[in-house]
């Protein structure tokens, strides 16, 4: 797990036809480039030190006109100075983990060693390659003064500036990338933490609702209906399967939802018999939408406590679900007494609070959702749910 963001983002840009895929692919192959160490390495070396050799060609042109051959040689001085910077990784990475004072030390020596031995080699082939060229500038340095001995003193501090700022370099892109792997560590620890608390909030059933089950297929049974005692086993087992299966992290189609209610709510009818009357509108571009899973459940559970049961001569439940201006709009609206919302949220026992819902939306969600609670008229109280409207590729209504 890369990113928390970036995971959203991946699951944006999944849902989205053309532009999107391509977008997808490129963060991809970012990562993917980033995460190879080795090749990154490689391809600023390489970039470096062309950038060295190009600046230094174009120095020398303007006071003076070199020989053709002149980039030929540029290029094999900076691969050879790409050589040393070799071995100077291999000491800072044998030394990474020692003082601070110590870094600076070997940065010090290893640039300077390395910039005389740079200067070295280059001494030895320029007047190889370019006798005349040599002889001439030897000419020009002995009419200034110089010996020998401070040319090659200011060509070696020249050459340790190049290999000071190599380190600088090399150290702040370790550094950087060091720093990139402590926040996606982090931020992997966040996710997981994150999904642990969705996982929370979302297999808090209520074991009222199992005692109560387990309660009315007993009676069923001491009443020898086997046959209705069966059917609630068979819907207890398939809504218990498909609840523990589904992942809170993944969203489901809202038709596969609606069947995980019906399953549910067929086993509270047999409880509460024609004191519980339901009523499904599920329009037909909305079946397909994408929704988290068993979000519905716990408010129908909190309608059933709170306004079917209270009352002796029940109620009426009623689930909607629309599509209206791309967003997926999902309403659970009874018309019971007209619990406080409050006491929904604050409630005792084993009950699951609305907290916990507005929760969970706002991990998945943040602020593209929305959770309303209002009055139904005449009584009652309507839940009302609006998400971003998303559908699994080719299966769009």
């Amino acid at each position: 797990m890369r990113r928390t963001a970036f995971f959203r983002r991946q699951t944006a840009l999944r849902m989205s036809p053309g532009c999107g895929r391509w977008l997808y692919a490129v963060d991809m192959s970012i990562v993917k480039f980033a995460d190879n160490r080795p090749l990154l390495f490689w391809l600023l070396q390489l970039w470096g030190w062309s950038a060295w050799a190009i600046t230094t060609y174009l120095g020398v042109v303007i006071w003076s006109d070199p020989p053709a051959s002149y980039p030929l040689y540029l290029l094999l001085i900076a691969f050879i100075g790409m050589l040393f910077t070799l071995g100077m990784r291999q000491v800072y990475q044998r030394t990474w983990n020692g003082s601070l004072l110590l870094r600076a030390a070997l940065v010090l020596i290893c640039s300077y060693g390395a910039a005389v031995a740079w200067v070295f080699v280059r001494s030895v082939i320029f007047p190889e390659l370019y006798p005349e060229d040599a002889a001439k500038l030897e000419a020009e340095a002995i009419a200034k003064g110089n010996s020998q001995f401070m040319i090659l003193l200011e060509l070696s501090l020249k050459a340790a500036g190049v290999m000071v700022v190599w380190s600088a370099v090399y150290f702040g892109i370790k550094y950087y990338m060091l720093a990139q792997e402590d926040k996606q560590r982090y931020l992997a620890a966040v996710g997981r933490a994150k999904e642990a608390q969705l996982k929370m909030l979302r297999y808090q059933l209520n074991p009222h609702f199992l005692f109560n089950t387990l309660n009315a297929i007993s009676t069923l049974i001491l009443d020898l209906d086997n046959r209705t005692a069966n059917e609630m086993v068979t819907k207890l087992s398939r809504f218990l399967r498909y609840s523990l299966e589904n992942d809170p992290m993944q969203e489901a189609t809202v038709a596969d939802e609606v069947a995980s209610l019906k399953l549910y709510l067929d086993i509270e009818k047999v409880r509460f018999a024609e004191r519980l009357r339901l009523e499904f509108f599920v329009a037909d571009d909305a079946e397909a939408a994408l929704m988290p899973s068993m979000l519905l459940q716990p408010l129908v559970e909190n309608s059933i406590k709170y306004a079917i049961s209270q009352s002796v001569a029940g109620g009426c439940l009623k689930i909607t679900a629309c599509v209206k201006e791309g967003e997926l709009q999902l309403r659970v609206i009874d018309d019971g007494p007209g619990v406080c919302p409050e006491d929904l949220d604050h409630s005792q026992g084993t009950g699951v609070g609305l907290a916990n819902i507005r929760g969970r939306l706002q991990e998945l969600y943040g602020a593209e959702q929305s959770f309303d609670l209002s009055a139904t008229q005449p009584h009652g109280l309507t839940v009302a749910i609006s998400l971003p409207c998303r559908y699994r590729e080719g299966n769009r209504a």
